[in-house]
Protein backbone atom coordinates (compact mmCIF):
# COMPACT_ATOMS: atom_id res chain seq x y z
CA UNK A 1 0.00 0.00 0.00
CA UNK A 2 1.70 3.35 -1.46
CA UNK A 3 0.73 7.10 -0.64
CA UNK A 4 -0.28 8.89 -3.00
CA UNK A 5 2.09 11.97 -2.76
CA UNK A 6 -0.13 14.26 -5.05
CA UNK A 7 -3.08 13.49 -3.47
CA UNK A 8 -1.64 14.12 -0.12
CA UNK A 9 -0.38 17.37 -1.27
CA UNK A 10 -3.85 18.18 -2.81
CA UNK A 11 -4.54 17.79 0.76
CA UNK A 12 -2.34 19.73 3.00
CA UNK A 13 -3.15 22.55 0.72
CA UNK A 14 -6.76 21.99 1.67
CA UNK A 15 -5.92 21.94 5.01
CA UNK A 16 -4.25 25.38 4.55
CA UNK A 17 -6.75 26.78 3.20
CA UNK A 18 -9.27 25.49 5.76
CA UNK A 19 -7.29 26.91 8.53
CA UNK A 20 -7.36 29.91 7.09
CA UNK A 21 -11.08 30.15 6.53
CA UNK A 22 -11.64 28.78 10.76
CA UNK A 23 -9.99 32.41 11.23
CA UNK A 24 -11.80 34.32 8.99
CA UNK A 25 -15.20 32.85 9.25
CA UNK A 26 -15.50 33.91 13.75
CA UNK A 27 -13.61 37.49 12.65
CA UNK A 28 -16.77 38.07 10.50
CA UNK A 29 -19.31 36.71 12.39
CA UNK A 30 -17.60 39.04 15.35
CA UNK A 31 -17.66 42.34 13.35
CA UNK A 32 -20.85 42.01 11.73
CA UNK A 33 -22.73 41.38 15.54
CA UNK A 34 -20.62 44.02 16.82
CA UNK A 35 -21.88 46.88 14.28
CA UNK A 36 -25.55 45.63 14.04
CA UNK A 37 -26.31 49.45 13.28
CA UNK A 38 -24.62 49.35 10.49
CA UNK A 39 -25.94 49.12 6.58
CA UNK A 40 -23.48 46.62 6.08
CA UNK A 41 -24.86 44.43 8.70
CA UNK A 42 -26.39 41.53 6.80
CA UNK A 43 -24.13 41.32 4.12
CA UNK A 44 -21.21 40.83 6.98
CA UNK A 45 -23.30 38.32 8.46
CA UNK A 46 -24.06 36.46 5.12
CA UNK A 47 -20.42 36.54 4.29
CA UNK A 48 -19.18 35.35 7.48
CA UNK A 49 -21.68 32.36 7.53
CA UNK A 50 -20.71 31.22 4.59
CA UNK A 51 -16.72 31.22 5.10
CA UNK A 52 -17.74 29.54 8.38
CA UNK A 53 -19.71 26.51 6.48
CA UNK A 54 -17.00 26.54 3.97
CA UNK A 55 -14.20 25.87 6.88
CA UNK A 56 -16.40 23.29 7.59
CA UNK A 57 -16.93 21.32 4.26
CA UNK A 58 -12.99 22.00 3.74
CA UNK A 59 -12.26 20.52 6.89
CA UNK A 60 -13.95 17.34 6.39
CA UNK A 61 -12.46 17.29 2.23
CA UNK A 62 -9.28 17.48 3.47
CA UNK A 63 -9.52 14.52 6.06
CA UNK A 64 -11.35 12.85 3.43
CA UNK A 65 -8.35 13.46 1.20
CA UNK A 66 -5.79 12.73 3.88
CA UNK A 67 -7.40 9.25 4.38
CA UNK A 68 -7.81 8.38 0.18
CA UNK A 69 -3.88 9.30 0.13
CA UNK A 70 -2.92 7.13 2.70
CA UNK A 71 -5.16 4.11 2.42
CA UNK A 72 -5.95 3.84 -0.85
CA UNK A 73 -9.99 4.83 -2.32
CA UNK A 74 -12.15 2.83 -1.11
CA UNK A 75 -13.64 0.68 -3.71
CA UNK A 76 -17.23 0.28 -3.78
CA UNK A 77 -19.05 -3.61 -4.04
CA UNK A 78 -21.30 -2.60 -6.49
CA UNK A 79 -18.41 -1.76 -8.80
CA UNK A 80 -16.79 -5.38 -8.40
CA UNK A 81 -20.12 -7.00 -9.16
CA UNK A 82 -20.62 -5.20 -12.11
CA UNK A 83 -16.71 -5.84 -13.26
CA UNK A 84 -17.23 -9.57 -12.55
CA UNK A 85 -20.49 -9.63 -14.64
CA UNK A 86 -18.55 -7.95 -17.87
Amino acid sequence: MKTDKQLLIKALQSFGYTVILLFLGPFLLYQAFRNEDHPFFIPVLVLGLLVACGAVYLGFRSVMLTINAVFGKKSNKLEHIQKDEI
